[in-house]
């Protein structure tokens, strides 16, 4: 039973239909901001994911493969103009359930339409190509669907990862179980009710929250062709052993430590924006975090100097106040994970100039707030430097030159993203073109795209999200090959 002051959402979304979960349980759903429930969730059980598997199964070996892409991407469309249209609705309850900063939400959620539409676009035009051998045989390529795709995605863009993975494979024309974090379910659920509008056949796309007990019997099914996963590197771990003895394909999103480099010919002014937008951005909470900033010796000081009196100009405050900068972090233990990074570093000799305290003060005591901070005289070889914090911690590291930066930026596991600010041409094209990692941003950050390929090197990833190589990841390629003469001789003829 729903309690009555919350806000209820009882059901699961499984083949077309909203469903009582069979094995699973109903959930509260924390608001980040107040520490309290907000909403009471359906979860899935093991059984609840073989429902889904078998209504995923069913569409996708009935009417959704079968369908022309031009008729897939007339759903897409429609899809997207409903998404577009109940985007403040849907940016509003993702600030209550994760608490990213409304001014944020308002305007990741208000793009993500397009994403809908560019892969709408391409859903009829899945060609394969002709291979010239001889006269003797035809040979082409035809693009396939992967089959059935389990979407499993993060907490803190839970809307953002759910159309970066819906969009190519429905345009692919795979069908979809799309299962949220557990600590933010009730976007997703929203989502649900918008591929019902938009009339996708039942079974085409399933929404089932759950915890780690249907995620993990999602992965090892044998139903699922597919793994689409944004996260942890620790838990795509976890997923390849688990997924392992059905061969599903795999790619995963996952961690970084991104270097934001700052020469000392860049535009300061620019690069202070871009270092300390990008440092404390979803109050941390983002994969693709500037929070190594590298700065050049000559206006290191000055760097330093900015971002404390910057930091402290951060608006922290409840989610839904429209001057609220930064809002909390997503749940209690993603708080103490951030608080205690800030004893770490302070133990292993780095400086603090601002921030590294819970703010508890007044209408944001009991929620997670912790305030925007800044470490001075960080080195690479400190934690802070070289471990993945998810909160709005920066570390700003001092180098030497050219060679000194591209060295300090690699000395990572991870290769995610990575941003430089130069006033020189030349050198941007020869920093970037030597820096490990899937995305380098010069003289911006953050830019991304329906059609910008995102994703990882090293332990940051497998595969790409967006762009063409977003739709790659949800088709296979066949090779057919058609005599022109009919002959085959006849091995056994002497």
């Amino acid at each position: 039973m729903a309690t009555p002051d919350l806000e209820p959402y009882p059901h699961l979304f499984i083949g077309g239909r909203w469903a009582e979960p069979a094995d699973g349980a109903h959930v509260d759903s924390i608001d980040p901001a107040t520490g309290r429930p907000w909403a009471r969730v359906a979860f899935a059980g093991p059984g609840d994911v073989d429902r889904a598997v078998a209504a995923a199964r069913e569409a996708f070996a009935g009417p959704w493969r079968r369908l022309p892409g031009h008729e897939r991407a007339a759903l897409l469309r429609r899809f997207a103009e409903l998404y577009q249209r109940h985007a403040p609705q849907l940016a509003r309850i993702e600030s209550r359930d994760n608490g990213r900063a409304l001014r944020e939400s308002r305007v990741d959620v208000g793009a993500h339409h397009q994403w809908l539409h560019w892969y709408a676009s391409l859903a009829d035009k899945l060609s394969g190509r002709t291979i010239p051998f001889d006269d003797s045989v035809h040979v082409f390529t035809s693009r396939l669907p992967v089959g059935v795709v389990a979407a499993i995605t993060p907490w803190n863009v839970p809307l953002m990862s759910a159309i970066w993975k819906l969009a190519p494979a429905l345009a692919a024309g795979c069908t979809v179980i799309l299962k949220p974090a557990e600590h933010t379910p009730v976007s997703s659920l929203e989502l649900a009710r918008l591929v019902e509008a938009a009339g996708f056949p039942p079974g085409v796309v399933n929404v089932i929250p759950g915890g780690p007990e249907a995620g993990a019997a999602l992965v090892a099914h044998p139903g699922v062709d597919k793994i689409s996963f944004t996260g942890e590197g620790a838990t795509a771990k976890a997923i390849l052993r688990n997924g392992a003895d059905t061969l599903k394909r795999f790619s995963f999103e996952l961690g970084g430590k991104a270097p934001h480099i700052i020469f000392a010919d860049a535009d300061i002014e620019q690069a202070l924006n871009a270092a300390t937008g990008s440092a404390w951005a979803l109050c941390g909470q983002s994969c693709a975090l500037g929070s190594r900033v590298l700065v050049e010796r000559p206006v290191y000081d000055r760097v330093v100097e900015e971002f404390a009196r910057r930091a402290a100009k951060v608006r922290v405050g409840m989610p839904l106040d429209e001057a609220t900068h930064m809002g909390p972090q997503a749940h209690a233990a993603q708080l103490e994970k951030t608080l205690s990074y800030v004893g770490i570093a302070l133990g292993e000799g780095a400086e603090l100039v601002a921030g590294g305290t819970r703010l508890d003060d007044g209408v944001l005591a009991g929620g997670y707030f912790v305030a925007p901070t800044v470490f001075a005289n960080v080195n690479n070889d400190m934690r802070v430097a070289r471990e993945e914090i998810f909160g709005p911690v920066a570390a700003l590291i001092p180098f030497e030159g050219e060679e000194e930066a591209v060295a300090l930026a690699n000395a990572t596991e991870y290769g995610l993203a990575a941003g430089l600010w130069t006033g020189d041409a030349s050198r941007a094209h020869r920093v970037a073109a030597r820096i490990e990692a899937g995305i380098v941003w010069v003289n911006t950050y953050r830019f991304l795209r329906w059609s910008t390929p995102y994703g990882g090197m090293k332990h940051s990833g497998w595969g790409r999200e967006n762009g063409l190589e977003g739709l790659d990841a949800y088709l296979e390629t066949r090779t057919t090959v058609v005599s022109t003469t009919g002959r085959f001789p006849d091995p056994y003829a002497q």
